[in-house]
């Protein structure tokens, strides 16, 4: 079974490592030490408590009704006009995601650099690399 130091679930759960510390202080965390002291985060916790985090930051705001389950909330970083079309980037988490459309959605949606948005994604082909 994979485990998790503090820092790589951090990383993983897009929060600080003293986060994640908290976390396991208060037991919302289910944490473990190794035979040098680090905490470390079974990778099946570390899944649950992932989901368990993401639907509760769904619970405070209200969920469109979409069929695009990939939700990645962040911020933009840059927004490119052309003519017609736009190229607007969001950092989510350390998730960069570029996403082409029209200039009209743009100006209607009052996307500019430093807006909180959502990403979205729903797609027949999605590729899964194990690092």
């Amino acid at each position: 079974m994979r485990s998790y130091t503090s820092q790589q679930a951090a990383r993983l759960l897009g929060v600080s490592a003293d986060t994640v510390r908290r976390w396991a202080d208060a037991g919302r965390l289910r944490t473990r030490r190794d035979e040098v002291g680090r905490r470390l985060v079974d990778g099946p916790d570390l899944a649950a408590f992932a989901v368990a985090l993401a639907a509760q930051s769904d619970e405070g705001g209200e969920v469109p009704y979409t069929s695009a389950r990939n939700a990645f909330p962040g911020i933009v970083t840059a927004v490119k006009l052309g003519d017609v079309a736009a190229q607007v980037e969001i950092q989510a988490g350390p998730h960069r995601l570029v996403s082409l459309l029209t200039r009209e959605a743009v100006e209607e949606l009052g996307l500019e650099v430093g807006v909180e948005a959502v990403a979205r994604v729903k797609s027949t082909n999605v590729h899964i690399d194990r690092v």
